[in-house]
């Protein structure tokens, strides 16, 4: 592990080296007992509570993130899904047993769940206790040793992870690396067996292109631009609440924020109309005062953002204030949008909320299609017919309909990108089964019966020994046995009746 302070750039380590030592303890077979893997994942959700006031103050002076967002969005949810994975770490390691046919019915087929072996894991700045630690804790789960790499621009999370996480796990299973882009090339030159990477699209491509050179499968957590469509059916004060606290959370620098509102001119006036008042309402008058707003994580994100507000200066609706000395923008919605308008060019990833008015939901989906499959489409409508619509004539990481953000929170749904958006998913079972390689096995035996039917396929071959097999490894339509469960309880009570009603009968003439 690396060490340096805050402000001081860490001291080098030899990565190469770093990673041969991983490897060893993998080869060593440290990781793979469950019950090892079981203690580590205890130790880690009592660093999560003994740490909180800690992890709290980190994420307030590097985002200056109010508690309330602190704890829901990253403390509360990696504890939720550390105690699910807890506690069901054994049904999810335990090796499957698919069906068999009819070929291999005297033998065992199984798939077991491997470790990849050595797991690297890279974190993004937005939230940048969340988005290292839990995909760490899923590879953990899984049995691989991890390394772990925080994002340089969150510097008193990075802190917290490099002083914290040693202190609870076993420092050669979970090493911590820090530094800039530098050390992150030089990692990526390192043989990794798997890459977890959260971030932009750009690096991500740069992550997949030093992967490739090993074959090293990947995950991506990127972003993009995405939707939100909404249309007349809803209760626009409502949609207005949703949308704009998936935006504006941690001062919209979310991965599945929405980036932009498609919508008819006449729900834009009453979408506009119903934001300045919950606006007003959330943050006052005054909004830089207000305690639950965040700040932009650095000035050159800031200026990028100042950018976009000066060139949308003639269509903002709400907001539009900014300081360049706290780093705030002031939640701002902007009006009338067109399509070659500079704020849509890419990801806005800060408070800014543009609308761009279009005709019907049809006209909303080619606007859509036009562009790189978003990380999540937002739908806000009434309407099932509408909701078919999207999800069939649409493609994204994710659909979620009359919200936003809460589908991230529900941990039996994959999360993940497509196309720029990304590739790969983790939350839940879905994080285990990311860092787990399924290793198919066949488990033959040597009874005649089963020597009896596979010696067919030894030479001399014949026409008649090619028919045999033919015929034996031939797929078959088997009826469906989903209603059995219900004719053995129908037959049960049938038999019972019966009997009750024969017994009734024979005590009759006894009398």
């Amino acid at each position: 592990m690396t060490v340096g302070s805050l402000n001081a750039k860490p001291k080098p380590v030899n990565l190469a080296d770093l990673v041969a030592n991983a490897r060893d303890t993998f080869n060593r077979g440290v990781t793979r007992p469950l019950e090892w893997r079981r203690q580590q994942l205890k130790n880690l959700l009592r660093m999560y509570t003994e740490n909180q006031n800690a992890m709290v103050a980190a994420l307030q002076k590097d985002l200056r993130r109010s508690k309330m967002e602190a704890v829901l969005l990253e403390i509360d949810y990696l504890i939720n899904d550390l105690k699910n994975t807890l506690n069901n770490l054994d049904e999810w390691a335990k090796p499957d047993r698919p069906p068999k046919t009819l070929v291999n019915v005297m033998d065992d087929v199984v798939i077991y769940k491997d470790p990849f072996g050595v797991a690297l894991v890279i974190g993004a700045w937005n939230y940048p206790l969340q988005l290292l630690l839990l995909p760490m804790a899923g590879a953990i789960a899984a049995g691989n040793v991890v390394v772990v790499k925080p994002s340089e621009l969150a510097e008193a999370c990075t802190r917290f992870v490099v002083e914290t996480l040693p202190k609870y796990l076993d420092n050669e299973a979970v090493i911590v690396v820090e530094g800039g882009p530098e050390e992150t090339t030089e990692l990526l030159k390192q043989k990794f067996d798997y890459i977890f990477y959260t971030g932009g699209t750009n690096v991500g491509k740069i992550v997949y292109a030093a992967a490739t050179k090993n074959l090293t499968p990947v995950t991506l957590e990127l972003g993009g631009k995405s939707p939100v469509y909404i249309d007349s059916t809803v209760d626009v004060h409502v949609t207005a609440k949703r949308v704009l606290w998936g935006k504006f959370i941690n001062a919209g620098q979310t991965c599945i924020a929405p980036d932009y509102v498609l919508c008819s001119k006449e729900v834009q006036d009453k979408f506009v109309d119903a934001a300045r008042e919950v606006l007003r309402e959330w943050y006052g008058a005054e909004p830089q005062k207000s305690p639950d707003l965040c700040r932009i994580i650095n000035s050159r994100h800031f200026g990028r953002l100042q950018a976009l507000l000066d060139a949308s200066k003639d269509k903002i609706a709400i907001g539009g204030g900014s300081d360049p000395k706290e780093r705030f923008i002031e939640p701002t919605v902007v009006a009338n949008v067109k399509e070659g308008d500079k704020i849509m060019e890419d990801e806005i990833f800060g408070p800014i909320l543009p609308i761009v008015p279009v005709e019907n939901a049809y006209e909303a989906i080619k606007f859509i299609n036009a562009r790189e499959h978003p990380l999540v489409l937002y739908l806000f409508s009434n309407q099932r017919n509408i909701h078919a619509l999207f999800n069939e004539q649409t493609r994204s990481g994710s659909f979620c309909v009359n919200d936003t953000i809460m589908f991230y929170g529900v941990d039996t749904l994959p999360f993940g990108g497509v196309g720029s958006s990304g590739m790969g998913a983790y939350h839940g079972k879905a994080t285990f089964d990311t860092f787990t390689h399924k290793k198919s096995c066949l488990v033959k035996n040597f009874a005649a019966i089963g020597e009896k039917l596979g010696s067919m396929r030894y030479p001399p071959y014949t026409e008649g020994k090619l028919n045999k097999i033919s015929k034996l490894m031939e797929k078959r339509s088997l009826p469906s046995l989903k209603f059995l469960p219900y004719l053995l309880t129908f037959a049960l009570g049938a038999g019972v009746s019966y009997g009750i009603f024969a017994w009734h009968k024979m005590a009759s003439e006894d009398l």
